[in-house]
């Protein structure tokens, strides 16, 4: 099921943005150069397919897509504006980096690039922790969304 997102409803999080200085977490776009690096990353990490949407999203100008670095290694992912326009979507944070509020801190930056770019909404396509949407950006499920933009996919 796809949820929606009210982006004029956001606000900054300093306490987060703290959060994510003291742990020496870094939230960017990554720069072309890392391209193959990201795509694998998340290749080997996560999925195939996700990899194929960072990609997408990394050929835009400026990228859709935002990284979690700790230490200059990569931590964590986020894209938007690669399957769909106004979707979020994929994005992960590396299993030992959990915990530390990274998914949130990469969340809004997509969020608020989306709100930049003139959407009122974003659509966080096919959700998997619903809690967690819910919680951090009020994400309210679409009914009859399902299986939506992903249906008759192809099978690997």
């Amino acid at each position: 099921m796809d949820y929606l997102v009210n982006l004029s409803l956001l606000k900054p999080d300093p306490a987060l943005d703290a959060r994510m200085a003291e742990a020496g977490v870094t939230i960017r776009r990554p720069l072309a150069p890392e391209a193959r690096l990201v795509t694998e990353w998340v290749a080997e990490t996560f999925e195939t397919g996700w990899s194929s949407e960072v990609a997408v999203a990394l050929t835009r100008q400026p990228p859709t897509c935002f990284i979690a670095t700790r230490a200059k290694k990569l931590v964590g992912f986020a894209c938007h504006e690669s399957t769909a326009r106004g979707f979020f979507g994929p994005t992960g944070v590396d299993e030992a980096a959990r915990g530390l509020g990274i998914g949130h801190a990469l969340l809004l930056a997509s969020h608020f690039d989306l709100k930049t770019m003139g959407y009122a909404y974003a659509i966080i396509g096919d959700v998997g922790p619903s809690a967690f949407y819910e919680k951090t950006v009020g994400a309210t499920a679409i009914p009859n969304s399902a299986p939506g933009v992903y249906a008759g996919m192809l099978d690997v």
